[in-house]
């Protein structure tokens, strides 16, 4: 008896920690003193805050101390949401803080997709909606191509994005399209006038065939410019050959 009683004794406190740590726990879970009583959204732009709350696994009066990773996972389905952290403020508010997509450009791949700089697209283009308004179109990236190799995609859709950053640094006409032939070399198309600027493969020289654009560029009279189709800066990046419309 007396080898057992603190073995006993120790049980019963055990037992008693024990049971006063559930007690606590179920009163911490089910006490309307912590009852969501707000679901706070941060860095909601192009995402509808109501409509994201709807979509959320929790609602007003639900106990603040939810899981909070089930939140999170629902945030991202939202296609605008590229990252999701939720955290609690006690007693009464869930905080959902998100970081959007940035949309870069337009994707034509058998539909129209929304890319961000990372080259990868994340939601189709509602035009209705004005989602490309302002928007740069890549054209000539096929769906068979991003399915068999998403990465190369995205740096292929990352070259483009950089060639008409590039473009847009100084004052040059307007950019509609850049399109990628099967080679990866690439064509900017100016809004107005119409003119298809082969610029070649990406890389290193960029930079020189676009100073070669503008010096060809500043030689061209309004007339001249007018009747240029096609600027050729393929070639060489110091040479440029300007194709006009026929009379």
């Amino acid at each position: 008896m007396r080898r057992s009683l603190p073995a006993t004794i120790a049980v019963a406190v055990l037992a008693m920690l024990g049971g006063g740590l559930w007690a606590g726990h179920r009163w911490i879970t089910h006490s309307t003193r912590f009852a969501i009583q707000q679901i706070a959204i941060h860095g909601a732009h192009r995402v509808d805050p109501d409509q994201l709350r709807t979509a959320l696994p929790i609602q007003i009066g639900d106990n603040v101390f939810t899981e909070l990773a089930g939140i999170a996972v629902a945030a991202r389905d939202n296609p605008w949401v590229a990252s999701a952290e939720v955290h609690r403020i006690l007693p009464h508010t869930i905080v959902v803080d998100l970081r959007e997509h940035v949309a870069a450009a337009v994707v034509a791949i058998d539909e129209l997709y929304l890319v961000d700089d990372s080259g990868r697209p994340f939601k189709r283009a509602a035009l209705d909606g004005g989602e490309s308004d302002g928007l740069p179109l890549i054209t000539g990236i096929g769906r068979a191509a991003l399915v068999a190799d998403p990465d190369a995609t995205a740096a292929t859709v990352r070259d483009a994005l950089a060639a008409v950053n590039r473009w847009r640094a100084t004052e040059r006409p307007a950019i509609a399209e850049i399109h990628v032939d099967p080679h990866g070399a690439l064509t900017l198309h100016t809004h107005d006038p119409a003119i298809a600027i082969k610029l070649g493969t990406p890389g290193t020289e960029v930079a020189g065939r676009l100073r070669t654009f503008d010096t060809a560029w500043a030689g061209l009279d309004p007339a001249e410019r007018a009747r240029t189709r096609a600027i050729h800066l393929d070639s060489r990046p110091d040479h440029a050959t300007v194709a006009f419309a026929k009379d």
